[in-house]
């Protein structure tokens, strides 16, 4: 089932593009295609973007509305999102047992759109100074957070 960049599934064409990338199970980025689309925003496309097929399709199956995985389509895919949302480890070289790329950490972090990160552990980078929330609250404030930058924009 292939789509026009520009269209979502009913045939309309979204207000804003929010991609989310995610590796190894895609588990923490399908939460946040959920939780995106409980939200109700009908003008918002969401691309996911999967280090792997396997984080790809979770997110696709939690209700992105598009997909694509692997290194080259996250290089040239993030480039068309207005926000960014994924963990930490998306902007980090060599993260997620190696499956973000410097490539992709160069990528996601040079893209135009803005990026809500999630502060989750990386075994090579500690955050200081965060306070300690479990992964449903980091995704409630991420969310939040996009709710807020969506509102200012209209």
């Amino acid at each position: 089932m292939g789509y026009n960049l520009m269209q979502l599934k009913g045939g309309k064409v979204p207000h804003m593009t929010i991609a989310v990338i995610d590796g190894i199970g895609g588990g923490i980025g399908a939460q946040i295609v959920e939780r995106l689309r409980k939200e109700n925003m009908p003008d918002v496309s969401i691309l996911a973007l999967g280090a792997n097929a396997v984080a790809t399709q979770r997110m696709v199956d939690a209700g992105a509305d598009r997909g694509a995985s692997g290194e080259n389509a996250i290089r040239v895919s993030v480039a068309s999102a207005d926000y960014v949302l994924g963990p930490i480890g998306i902007v980090l070289p060599n993260a997620m047992m190696g499956e973000i790329t410097p490539g992709i950490a160069e990528a996601v972090f040079g893209a135009r759109g803005k990026k809500l990160l999630l502060p989750l552990s990386q075994p090579h980078v500690v955050i200081v100074g965060m306070a300690q929330k479990n992964v449903n609250d980091l995704i409630s404030d991420a969310i939040a957070a996009l709710k807020r930058f969506l509102a200012e924009s209209d």
